[in-house]
């Protein structure tokens, strides 16, 4: 997603795509406000279909977290749930993101989940077992998991907005 919280991609392209990830990859240590609104903006897209790696954090090689972007994840996840858009459980070791207390948050204001194993090589796909691990310790409900409906429901959830 861009700055203003608009999607980086052409609604033409967009349109064609079955599933829209929208995630923050830039200017990660905006402020708050900037960052709520930048992902209000891409939730609110009628293309998007999971809020992908909200707090953009990330494990260093030291050990260390990357400090998460702050945002606040009331108006977010209100707003994914308004809209009807899943908030990604990302299954890289690496992310873990978002952590518990976040998935807590989201869950009890009524979001989707959508677990992604943000593979990068086809050896990564095994990464979906930490992200189900994760969806089972925060007691999200598999009918909650958009990545465990069957194909048409997901398909027609994801173009729900689509005109």
């Amino acid at each position: 997603m861009l700055g203003d919280g608009s999607l980086d991609r052409s609604d033409d392209l967009l349109a064609g795509l079955d599933i829209v990830v929208a995630s923050v990859h830039s200017d990660l240590n905006a402020d708050a406000d900037t960052m709520t609104a930048r992902m209000v903006g891409a939730v609110s897209n009628p293309h998007t279909t999971v809020l992908g790696h909200c707090t953009g954090r990330r494990l260093r090689d030291d050990g260390t977290w990357r400090a998460q972007s702050r945002f606040d994840a009331e108006i977010v996840f209100a707003a994914c749930a308004m809209f009807g858009v899943a908030v990604e459980i990302n299954s890289r070791p690496e992310r873990q993101d978002p952590p518990l207390e976040l998935i807590e948050l989201a869950k009890e204001a009524g979001c989707l989940f959508s677990i992604d194993s943000d593979a990068h090589a086809p050896g990564q796909l095994d990464f979906l077992s930490y992200g189900a691990a994760r969806a089972v310790e925060a007691d999200i409900e598999p009918e909650r998991i958009i990545t465990t409906w069957p194909l048409p429901r997901l398909l027609d959830h994801a173009r729900r907005h689509r005109s």
